[in-house]
């Protein structure tokens, strides 16, 4: 799907109703806009006043210009943005000299976010490199109530006092962030003809416990396979602690599949790993549950016309979580992962993480050190295992 318009600006239930999905082989132009960074939006308790927030983004895929998209949808409060640059990172919260420009909405320096909306900038005219970092400066002038954001960035940011937004030395920004305000997506125009690759899930997706400021989240590493001049942008829709059928950490899957995978601009196909916190926070307690709920999202994808492939739940013996019965869910939504045909394609992370010789624990050369979350070279792994073939 594209959003074409200049500026979009709709609430999310408007955005919902008027999404228009690309079909399940899709004919795209060069002029498709495709994601390069995205991040699921979720709840923050944070507030701000008079302060630029600089955030590095890493890219997964080039064009020549770029869009920015925020987010208000979890605030509590209009949020104005007095002013919003992007550029290239030099350094920490150093911009490469020329680099950094302002950003415009429909042509306007300013623009205000209401509650429960969104918007996506004008096309920012510049030339973004794959595996890059890029800087995003926002300054909000107004106090901005509860802030929609990303919780667990895995990415140093910094914060100033002041309209800091057009500096390029870095030197204002004293304050060190670890999380990404109101940035939901950066999205580029390639010279050929691309897609997007949305990743949903949980923190195993958001790449927590990874080394931060590497960029070794699995996406970001599945990005890398795919070379110096990828035919496809990765979008990271992980949340730390999501829930395929209960809100918590992020409202559900089920709840934010429209806003985060089915509105993503020109997506054709999804990877789908979810479910080891509704098994460990007993949200479910049968596999036919959660099988049934996955049932129904690939339902929903499938009838927005694009591909789906189920990755199977990676183990978790020695989390404090686990319990046979907790094992015995996810050893049978495995199953029915890898044998139903119910996804266009499967990714066995169970089989590319798992200790071969205890199949219910992490092998311990991928264990980041608290039995369920990979380590670098756990997501690497992890990446490893995704068959490219199967990317259309």
């Amino acid at each position: 799907m594209y959003r074409a318009a200049t500026v979009l600006l709709l609430a999310t239930s408007v955005l919902a109703a008027t999404c228009s999905c690309s079909s399940a082989q899709p004919v795209r132009t060069p002029s498709a806009q495709v994601d390069t960074w995205a991040a699921a939006p979720d709840r923050l308790t944070n507030s701000y006043q008079d302060r630029t927030i600089r955030e590095i983004v890493h890219t997964t895929i080039g064009g020549g210009s770029v869009r920015l998209r925020l987010s208000n949808v979890f605030g509590s409060a209009p949020v104005r943005f007095d002013s919003v640059w992007v550029g290239a990172q030099s350094g920490a919260a150093g911009v490469v000299a020329n680099s950094n420009q302002r950003v415009q909405f429909a042509k306007a320096d300013t623009v205000t976010v209401p509650v429960g909306a969104e918007i996506v900038s004008d096309p920012v005219n510049m030339t973004v490199h794959p595996g890059e970092n890029l800087t995003v400066s926002i300054h909000v002038d107004g106090d901005t109530g509860k802030v929609t954001g990303h919780q667990r960035a895995q990415q140093q940011g910094w914060y100033a006092d002041g309209d800091a937004a057009a500096d390029t030395s870095g030197a204002p920004y004293t304050h060190q962030v670890d999380q990404w305000f109101w940035l939901d997506a950066a999205t580029v125009q390639p010279s050929y003809p691309a897609h997007t690759i949305v990743a949903i899930g949980d923190s195993i997706t958001d790449g927590f416990r990874s080394t931060a400021d590497t960029n070794h989240r699995w996406p970001n590493l599945l990005a890398d396979r795919l070379g110096p001049s990828p035919q496809f942008g990765v979008a990271d829709e992980g949340i730390a602690g999501n829930q395929v059928t209960a809100d918590g950490s992020g409202v559900s899957a089920e709840a934010r599949l429209q806003r985060d995978v089915l509105a993503q601009p020109d997506v054709s196909t999804v990877i789908y790993l979810e479910g080891i916190n509704d098994i460990g926070g007993h949200s479910v307690t049968s596999a036919a549950e959660l099988i049934k709920a996955d049932s129904l999202i690939i339902a929903r994808v499938h009838a927005a016309g694009l591909r789906i492939l189920g990755g199977t739940l990676t183990p978790f013996d020695g989390f404090h979580t686990y319990s046979p019965t907790t094992e015995a869910i996810r050893q049978a939504v495995n199953n029915w992962i890898r044998t139903s045909h119910a996804f266009d394609g499967v990714i066995d992370f169970d089989a590319a993480v798992r200790d071969p010789s205890d199949a219910h624990r992490l092998r311990p050369t991928y264990d980041s050190g608290d039995h369920l979350h990979p380590n670098d070279a756990g997501y690497q792994a992890m990446a490893n295992a995704v068959p490219i073939q199967d990317l259309r």
